[in-house]
């Protein structure tokens, strides 16, 4: 006794009104459930992947699908004069569905190929960075031979197309139910077979040059900045265009300044004496020096800000400043009658006062300190 088959429009979870897309979609996510090496322990799902083979495989041809949806299953079935499922080309249905997931299905490779893009490092100094600048930079590259001019066949020759794949650049493997596709080992790829190989590049099409380009390094960059040099990286294989090269900006370190994006840091020592009674300053900028007035009573880490005196940005914006950092220098080497004056002036402050507040509360908080642990 024959069991009766099961719809084909609900082995798959569609009805008839679905696309072929819908129906590819439908067969993709039922044969995935029930592939039989997903279910190693279900004795069904090997019978139900068959069955969504068979019904994709009516339903994904328009003239059986047609015979289907008029006659049924008596309309595909051979033994009665239709189409029917014969099996033998199940492994091409199957990849036809997957092949973007497993390899199969893939796109012609013969013909040129577009180049690698090239990275090239470039120090700037910070007044570079900050000015602009324009900078000679050589860069060894692959490009196009010139004896072959790129086709690595011998001159008066040519290339042949590559036995091993008819061409494609792709030669497939069967695995199981799966087809894998992959480059072909005879031609790399290319779809092409150079029997007279040129003697400057082996065959390649290309060789290693030296280029000396010219880079304007715009105002305002900074270290990770790029610029992009279109069409100055590698020659693509088989006379393809080439890529791209990237310069990528790295500001050197600098003896006097650190930046922040678009502001500028830096420290000035000033003696003792200039810290407690004032007095000028020279600051050094990158549009030269400018004098800087000191208050009395400075503090070491008190900050003067110089406007305008920073880096414009790359990208657009105000200019920033120039942020300078006070540091009180103790004066050192000195000399009999130098200790006797201070020594003088230690004993004339005393110990903490007004003159010393900032002394004056740390000891304090110092005595609160031992007094609580004392309890």
């Amino acid at each position: 006794m024959t069991m009766s088959k099961r719809d084909y429009y609900e082995v798959l979870g569609v009805d008839k009104s679905s696309s072929a897309q819908d129906i590819k979609k439908a067969y993709r996510r039922v044969a995935m459930k029930y592939h039989p090496d997903r279910n190693p322990d279900d004795e069904n799902a090997d019978e139900k992947f068959k069955e969504a083979s068979e019904a994709y495989e009516i339903l994904s041809d328009a003239e059986k699908r047609q015979a289907y949806d008029q006659y049924g299953h008596a309309g595909v079935d051979p033994q009665m004069g239709g189409g029917g499922f014969q099996g033998g080309n199940f492994s091409d249905i199957f990849g036809d569905v997957f092949g973007d997931i497993f390899g199969g299905g893939g796109g012609r490779r013969q013909g040129p190929q577009r180049g690698s893009d090239l990275r090239y490092t470039l120090e700037v100094s910070l007044e570079d960075a900050v000015r602009g600048k324009t900078a000679e930079i050589k860069v060894p590259s692959l490009q196009h031979c010139d004896t072959c001019d790129g086709s690595g066949a011998k001159p008066g020759t040519s290339a042949t197309t590559c036995s091993g794949c008819g061409g494609s650049g792709q030669v497939r493997m069967q695995q199981g139910f799966f087809q894998v596709q992959q480059t072909c080992p005879k031609c790399r790829g290319r779809g092409q077979s150079i029997d007279s190989p040129c003697g400057s590049c082996y065959g390649e099409g290309l060789v290693e040059k030296t280029k000396t380009l010219s880079v304007k390094v715009p105002p305002g960059v900074d270290t990770g900045d790029r610029i992009r040099l279109s069409g100055e990286g590698e020659a693509g294989p088989s006379g393809g265009p080439n890529g791209d090269l990237f310069v990528q900006i790295s500001v050197k370190q600098h003896p006097l300044f650190e930046r922040d994006g678009r502001n500028l840091y830096c420290e000035f020592p000033i003696s003792f004496a200039d810290a407690a009674l004032g007095g000028e300053h020279e600051i050094p900028t990158l549009d030269g020096r400018v004098k800087l007035r000191i208050p009395s009573e400075t503090q070491t880490g008190k900050l003067f800000r110089l406007r305008g005196k920073g880096v414009k940005p790359v990208r657009g914006g105000p200019v920033g400043d120039l942020l300078c950092r006070a540091v009180v220098e103790t004066p050192v080497n000195l000399n009999a009658e130098q200790t006797e004056l201070l020594e003088k002036f230690r004993k004339s402050l005393g110990e903490g006062g007004d003159q010393s507040p900032r002394q004056s509360s740390w000891f304090d908080g110092v005595k609160s300190f031992f007094e609580g642990l004392n309890g």
